[in-house]
């Protein structure tokens, strides 16, 4: 009962700090998964499927995020000026393995461990590590393809758990996906909440060495960042958050895939993520497919 009220509650602040949005009209660029069920985990697949009248599979060998990152193309990004390795990523995720360290601000630490235990871990949603022992054994993953009546993907999800425990960490939707009036696509993340969810659009780059520079920065509504929707009372309300976020991928001096991964509040770094992504030597093969 606490918990419930507690959800509700947040929903009744998003919708007082937002503004009242029509995902079937203009704010269309906002329409992405929500669950149905106060625990997230991978409820949401299905639903997310019959919105295209297709399939999820997990029987796609070497899935991937993105099907093809040329789809980010455009002026002032060429997916051909990136290293292999990091397209190879995107591309075959499923057949990469990941290591994790985190590192918190001092400041901002005690509000991560009670967002962490009033929500993440008992939504398995956005739980993010709070300590470095949390992630000692790394994360597993799992890519869920989501694909169209026609077989396309159109979006996939990538469901990430700790090795030690089985817990959810993040659950998330991923697609390429255009704002209205800007010039390029962008990488599209919804972390499905009961109700709602939390987007980010992500600006890609490409620095001089290869590496790729994904951004979230502070823009105004419609623009590139963090997003929270809410449903309440039959409206549906959205807000930008003042989260913030930047992706570094690259390769170091080893020839080793990493990922330098800070997300801020407002303009404060909260936590430090960083990924040492390794190819799988025999990548696993799943064999199952829930059908929308």
């Amino acid at each position: 009962m606490i918990a419930s009220r507690l959800d509700l509650g947040t929903r009744k602040f998003w919708r007082a700090v937002g503004r009242e949005i029509d995902l079937d009209g203009e704010h269309a660029w906002l329409r992405a998964p929500m669950s149905g069920d106060a625990r997230v985990r991978d409820g949401w697949l299905a639903a997310e499927a019959s919105a295209y009248d297709g399939v999820v599979r997990e029987d796609v060998p070497s899935a991937g995020l993105i099907a093809d990152m040329r789809e980010l193309d455009g002026p002032g990004f060429d997916t051909g000026h990136l290293r292999p390795e990091i397209r190879d990523f995107y591309e075959h995720t499923s057949d990469w393995r990941m290591e994790v360290w985190v590192a918190w601000s001092p400041v901002f630490w005690p509000a991560g461990e009670l967002i962490s235990r009033a929500f993440g871990r008992r939504l398995d949603q956005l739980a993010l590590p709070m300590r470095p022992l949390d992630v000692a054994q790394g994360m597993d993953s799992r890519v869920a393809v989501i694909a169209d009546a026609e077989g396309t993907q159109r979006a996939a999800g990538w469901l990430r758990t700790l090795r030690t425990t089985g817990d959810y960490v993040f659950s998330g939707c991923y697609s390429v996906r255009a704002l209205p009036g800007t010039d390029r696509a962008g990488v599209h993340v919804a972390f499905p909440l009961e109700s709602g969810n939390v987007q980010v659009f992500l600006r890609p780059d490409h620095g001089d060495d290869g590496s790729l520079w994904l951004r979230s920065p502070g823009e105004r509504f419609g623009g590139n960042g963090a997003y929270v929707v809410a449903q309440d009372r039959g409206h549906t309300y959205a807000s930008r958050a003042p989260i913030h976020e930047t992706f570094h991928l690259y390769v170091d001096d080893e020839g080793v895939l990493r990922t330098d991964h800070t997300l801020s509040l407002w303009s404060a770094p909260a936590v430090r993520l960083h990924y040492k992504l390794e190819r799988r030597a025999d990548p696993p093969r799943d064999h199952k497919s829930h059908f929308a």
